[in-house]
């Protein structure tokens, strides 16, 4: 048995550690192959899933759960808690941008880790590349739901839809986003975090597909996706040895780069002066007209 008084601290942290680490990573591409596979091979599953929320009909509309108020009110409340964390976190950045010798008000590592999975997850992958390339029809656009759009298969990018997608779900990337900041809250609330990241994932993925906003193919490769680089990122900067940052060194990195901020400032503020004022000939002979020159 172990002894209570030898549980260390990194001792605590292996439920982080165990979710961040190969338990997740494995849970996910399980997760991601199944759907692939079952979705992949019997695409008709899509259709018949959302087909059982198309016929739910209020005020004679079909996918009526996209117009019930507190479903969307609840979709909503969903979005913002993302968008508050991340606003959060890009002042506690602003903060160190303007006083680069004081203490970061978030851990460096964390502005470093919550901003790239952010910005590379719900960000660039999902919103960016996925949702404007695959066009992929949603199923309240389809003909088998009404629409007259044609339905392919996850797996294929053909569509009708031009841009923001089907695939994938860019509210419930967001949504379950919020698993990054989670898995730095402390150690004793560490689990009831997650556990209410992955709660409100899960929740935002169930309306949307209610709401025939998306297949459920979608809201699964959506968090799918989102974890895999929330998972990556963690590894890059938290756990592997080659690449991981020490405390110290994530508080230099935003010193230098609260100082490459403050030059390229100046840099465009002395540009921005120099045009209004005009070419240097500009003001002639006139005594009167003082030139500042140097100002670089």
């Amino acid at each position: 048995m172990v002894r209570s008084e030898n549980r260390s601290p990194l001792f605590r942290d292996h439920a982080r550690e165990d979710f961040m680490g190969r338990t997740g990573l494995y849970i996910a591409l399980g997760i991601g192959v199944v759907t692939g596979l079952v979705f992949g091979l019997f695409p008709e599953l899509d259709i018949a899933i959302s087909r059982v929320f198309y016929e739910h009909v209020i005020g004679g509309n079909h996918f009526g759960w996209r117009i019930y108020p507190p479903l969307m009110t609840a979709r909503d409340a969903g979005l913002w808690v993302g968008t508050v964390i991340i606003f959060g976190v890009l002042a506690a950045l602003a903060f160190k941008l303007v006083f680069p010798q004081r203490r970061s008000l978030i851990s460096g590592r964390s502005v470093l880790f919550l901003c790239a999975t952010m910005a590379l997850g719900p960000g660039l992958l999902v919103n960016v590349i996925l949702k404007d390339n695959w066009h992929r029809s949603r199923p309240i656009d389809v003909p088998q739901l009404g629409g007259t759009e044609i339905f392919t298969p996850w797996w294929d990018p053909r569509g009708g839809c031009d841009s923001n997608c089907a695939f994938v779900s860019g509210d419930v990337s967001g949504a379950v986003w919020t698993i990054a900041p989670a898995v730095l809250v402390p150690p004793p609330y560490r689990i009831i975090a997650v556990g209410a990241a992955l709660a409100l994932g899960t929740g935002m993925a169930v309306v949307r597909v209610m709401a025939g906003g998306h297949f459920t193919s979608d809201v699964l490769f959506a968090a799918v996706f989102t974890f895999l680089v929330i998972w990556l990122v963690y590894a890059l900067i938290f756990r592997w040895p080659s690449t991981r940052l020490s405390e110290d060194e994530s508080e230099r990195r935003l010193e230098r780069f609260s100082a490459r901020c403050r030059r390229m400032t100046g840099w465009l503020s002395h540009r921005v002066a120099t045009e209004i004022a005009g070419p240097p000939g500009e003001a002639g002979d006139d005594p009167k007209i003082k030139r500042r020159s140097g100002w670089w």
